[in-house]
């Protein structure tokens, strides 16, 4: 039986506690319950078109979501960058778990992140994704559905530590980062539903959102 995307959580947790010293594993669980308080600046987003923008392929070339679903219904995944274990853990139990499922009722998978192009394709290749990442420079996209965030300080310092400043992975320069979500557009391009995790350790299940996508056919 395929494990839940919160089984592989609970799993990496653990090996992550038996790797990195307790002082900073008890930083990011404060950073957890930190970003779990926070909400979405936007209202109810279902029944709303998807915002779009000037975004990047992996390659650098130019495109927008429109273009990149091309007419099909989608499900559109904001991930925080290539830099975030929790992300690469879900990008990849979606390639195996979600996107043969989509593509049989011809359903686009699209991942979306802030980071540069080579970041997307860094997270691509890493994970060895066959659905289109794409670099939202600026955080267009998350910025007009209300689900932008930042690392607070404490947990800056240690990512700092370990060699990560999103600053620097970011296209636009900034510390800026999305709350996890899936949105689940129609063919038209419409919100029929969107699922934000404010806190970083929660991801939507696979279950859930081909329940989710059963509604649009």
């Amino acid at each position: 039986m395929t494990q839940t995307v919160a089984q592989r959580i609970a799993a990496f947790e653990q090996q992550a506690a038996a790797q990195f010293p307790a002082e900073a594993m008890a930083i990011f669980a404060g950073e957890r319950t930190l970003q779990g308080g926070r909400t979405p600046s936007a209202g109810p987003a279902e029944g709303r078109p998807m915002p779009d923008g000037n975004l990047l392929d992996a390659h650098g070339a130019p495109t927008t979501l429109a273009a990149t679903r091309a007419g099909a219904p989608a499900v559109v995944v904001f991930y925080r960058g290539a830099w975030c274990p929790y992300c690469n853990l879900v990008l990849r139990t979606y390639q195996e778990a979600l996107l043969p499922e989509l593509r049989a009722r011809g359903i686009a998978l699209i991942a979306l992140s802030p980071q540069t192009p080579d970041g997307a394709l860094s997270a691509q290749e890493t994970n060895e994704l066959a659905y289109p990442v794409l670099s939202d420079p600026g955080n267009q996209l998350a910025g007009a559905l209300g689900i932008l965030t930042e690392t607070g300080d404490a947990a800056k310092a240690v990512q700092a530590q370990l060699g990560v400043d999103v600053a620097v992975t970011n296209a636009d320069g900034t510390a800026a980062i999305p709350m996890p979500t899936v949105v689940v557009l129609d063919a038209a391009g419409v919100i029929r539903w969107m699922d934000v995790h404010p806190d970083f350790g929660t991801r939507t299940e696979p279950e859930e959102i081909l329940k989710q996508v059963a509604a649009l056919t």
